[in-house]
């Protein structure tokens, strides 16, 4: 039976109930956005044969189907809603319908095919379906999706590649075809599901070949900064890696894990930001790490798609290596960045859409742009590509909280709720966090073996401490503490994480002596912001009272007349204190009443 190589969506025999915020933003979404027949109606008339209206403007409204398709069967796997699960399976009959004679599924015409993002949309219909059979209950809808899948691929094997073909990588004049080239990931999985030779050798030639004007799959991301690339459109790039780390798990090419691996690292060093997401300059690496704070530049920035994406791509290098550092990146762009972006107060302002497109960091609103923004023959919004995207990332968040090992379970993110383990083991997490460090874990059913339970200590905390029954056990920041036993109904860990509130100087920019000058706040992974509608001091100069290593001392404050996870009053030199609250709950209106900043300006 086909199992997908990254298995994004848990065993079947594993339960997962969780509450809090995480549950909460995921189910909002699964209301209010995946719940939507007409929306998915107007996501597959883009196919219908015939209209092919992307082939008139270069456009991608092929990709909103499949985008959404992947987070809707993530969002199910967790909340087994029926009536979503029904909404699914009828929009995936409908798409067969737009199957053409020759097997494409695409929103170009076949006398136009093959340029602008024709390949990135055909790429997203075999992700959706990937996904979706998945989740598919009726064997023989499977069979036509399989079906469907085979000749939507075959065709483009058949037409693209060596030998006198066309060219993957020429059959987009954008981003050196790196878009084109992400269809390595889907290549693989249909490698992986039907083990047709054909797919594994196209994927080869995919890797071999990789990007115009040079191979991305051949650049050491730790010798030479990804934002130093010929491509620097920070999603495309993760995708194409997404898909190198689907053809090394299959290969076993210690090489293709390596570059991966050294990619991220270079995105790690040089192009993340306070809130987790990357790409400063619209949807582009430069050096985020120190443009974040240029206040010459006004345009948008930090975009959603690459924030799902990053989380996405940090997951797979996470499930691969084990490596603490891609937790900690996946936790700090879920509490600010991705949960930031989810449109929670009703924003009216850039067509509605549940999900902000672009971060702001210096004082700005929220929504000022629409990523990705398609319309129709008619000039309505057909829809935007973060708005697709985001439920991927909502709903992923449980499943990544924790994970089989070869010889447990391991807590990467700590999130109340049950959970029930194939194998028997099953626990209650009790926490507040990430606005408070206290998590007990109690156990309440376990098998008679020894297990191992790896409990992830994040870099920031340092100073936490963990006691098993009441006994304690030493633990160090950075690191899994792992308690090893055979656990019995009733067993309780409980750790104390220390949020060590922290403030971060601005690494700044040569280019902009200006942007050196600010401070941002961290408590545990969430950043601090002001917002205008508990404070008119948003973009006022700040002194704040911190301790030599950067420590301050936070104490909390009465939440705001808005929707918060926490707020708190931060002490400045003067005596005196700025009111605020986590990041991801300011600035929701999308409006200027709504002014929001993490970075804070300092007095000089």
């Amino acid at each position: 039976m086909y199992q997908k190589s990254l298995t994004f969506i848990p065993n079947a025999r594993d339960e997962r109930r969780l509450t809090g915020i995480e549950d909460t933003m995921l189910r909002f979404i699964q209301k209010i956005q995946l719940k939507d027949p007409a929306l998915w109606d107007r996501f597959v008339h883009q196919f219908d044969v015939g209209y092919y209206f992307d082939s008139e403007d270069a456009g991608w409204r092929g990709e909103y189907w499949g985008k959404m398709m992947r987070g809707a069967c993530i969002t199910y796997g967790y909340t087994h809603d029926e009536e979503l699960y029904t909404i699914l399976e009828n929009t995936a009959r409908e798409l067969l319908k737009r199957q053409d004679e020759q097997g494409r599924i695409a929103s170009y015409a076949p006398d136009r095919e093959y340029y602008g993002w024709d390949v990135w949309c055909r790429k997203y219909v075999l992700l959706g379906y990937l996904f979706f059979v998945d989740i598919c209950r009726d064997e023989a809808l499977i069979k036509a999706i399989d079906r469907a899948m085979v000749a939507h691929l075959d065709y483009m094997v058949e037409t693209l590649g060596p030998d006198g073909k066309i060219a993957l990588n020429e059959t987009s004049d954008f981003w050196c075809g790196a878009n084109s080239v992400s269809l390595l990931e889907p290549v693989m999985l249909m490698y992986v599901r039907t083990g047709y030779p054909r797919y594994l050798e196209f994927a080869r030639h995919i890797v071999n070949t990789g990007t115009r004007e040079e191979n991305l799959f051949t650049i050491d991301g730790t010798e030479r900064a990804p934002y130093t690339w010929p491509v620097r459109k920070a999603y495309e790039m993760m995708s194409c890696f997404e898909g190198l780390l689907e053809y090394y798990r299959v290969t076993g090419e210690e090489r293709c894990k390596e570059m991966a691996v050294r990619f991220a690292d270079g995105v790690l060093a040089t192009d993340t930001t306070v809130i987790g997401c990357c790409g400063c300059e619209h949807e582009l690496f430069n050096h985020s790490a120190r443009t974040q704070t240029d206040t010459t530049y006004t345009g948008i920035m930090q975009e959603t798609c690459v924030t799902v994406t990053w989380i996405k791509f940090c997951y797979r290098l996470l499930c691969l290596t084990g490596e603490m550092r891609f937790a900690d990146a996946i936790e700090k762009a879920v509490y600010n960045a991705l949960y930031g972006a989810v449109n929670t107060e009703g924003a009216t302002v850039n067509d509605g859409l549940p999900f902000d497109s672009y971060s702001p960091l210096l004082a700005q609103k929220r929504g000022r742009a629409t990523g990705g923004r398609k319309l129709s023959p008619e000039g309505e919004v057909v829809y935007g590509c973060c708005a697709a995207i985001g439920a991927a990332g909502t709903g992923l968040v449980p499943h990544m909280a924790a994970q089989h090992t070869a010889d447990g379970v391991v807590f990467q993110l700590y999130i109340a709720g049950t959970y029930a383990f194939e194998g028997g083991l099953s626990l209650t997490v009790d926490t507040a966090y990430p606005t408070q460090g206290t998590v007990t874990l109690r156990v309440t059913d376990a098998p008679a073996t020894e297990t191992a339970l790896r409990l992830r200590i994040p870099t920031f905390a340092a100073g936490s401490t963990l006691t098993v029954n009441d006994q304690p056990m030493p633990v160090t920041a950075g690191t899994y503490a792992v308690v090893r036993r055979t656990f019995v109904p009733g067993d309780t860990l409980r750790l104390e994480l220390a949020m060590n509130p922290t403030v971060w100087h601005a690494p700044g920019w040569e280019k902009d002596p200006a942007s050196f000058h600010f401070v941002a706040v961290q408590y545990g992974p969430l950043m601090l912001a002001r917002d205008r509608r508990m404070t008119a001091e948003v973009g006022t100069p700040v002194e704040l009272a911190e301790g030599a290593d950067g420590a301050i001392c936070l104490e909390p404050a009465p939440l705001p007349p808005f929707p918060a996870m926490c707020a708190f009053r931060v002490p400045c030199r003067d005596g005196s204190f700025i009111t605020m609250v986590d990041y991801q709950s300011a600035g929701k209106t999308w409006e200027e009443d709504s002014l929001t900043e993490v970075w804070l300006p300092v007095k000089m």
